[in-house]
């Protein structure tokens, strides 16, 4: 089964920690695909803030259930 996880802080560095703590549990082979993408928008206060966002596609070792659909 394909499966995604995402990961969304405002520290890139803690983003960057979380996949890779994440990422130590999975074989390599697991990992399809990580996507990254950083914004930064204005807060009430008119001061930027930065989102990190990172999206793990992995593969899971177990089968899906019965029940699941396609």
């Amino acid at each position: 089964m394909i499966r995604v996880k995402e990961f969304v802080d405002s520290d890139s560095s803690l983003a960057e920690k979380r996949v890779n703590e994440f990422l130590a549990e999975l074989k390599d082979e697991q990992v399809i695909n990580i996507c990254y993408s950083s914004i930064s928008k204005p807060s009430l206060n008119n001061i930027s803030e930065q989102r990190s966002a990172i999206l793990v596609v992995y593969r899971t070792d177990s089968a899906p259930s019965p029940s699941a659909k396609r």
